[in-house]
């Protein structure tokens, strides 16, 4: 999965380089929505939720804040927690 390189070859947004909502969006998304539930292949990355600074753990590609519910991805492409992004404090997942 890391050799992933779905998304737009000529750099533009919506592909696994994206930021913020974008990002999230592409992750939830990505190989007909079978990424987004997957374990991360170099195990689990502990962040500070961008919307409340809680502490917590993001165990897959996509994920929701256990105290806000704010959802954080990182794409399979390189995930660590540098890289991890924020949809923004009123997105919500499709139902």
């Amino acid at each position: 999965m890391a050799e992933c390189g779905c998304g737009n070859k000529d750099g533009g947004a919506g592909g696994p380089f994206s930021k913020g909502k974008e990002l999230v969006e592409f992750v939830y998304n990505a190989h007909d929505g079978s990424v987004r539930d997957q374990p991360i292949s170099q195990g689990a990355i502990a962040i500070e939720c961008q919307g409340c600074k809680a502490s917590f753990t993001l165990e897959t590609y996509l994920g929701k804040c256990p105290e806000c519910g704010g959802v954080h991805a990182v794409a399979p492409m390189n995930p660590v927690a540098d890289n991890v992004q924020f949809a923004g404090v009123d997105f919500t997942l499709p139902q």
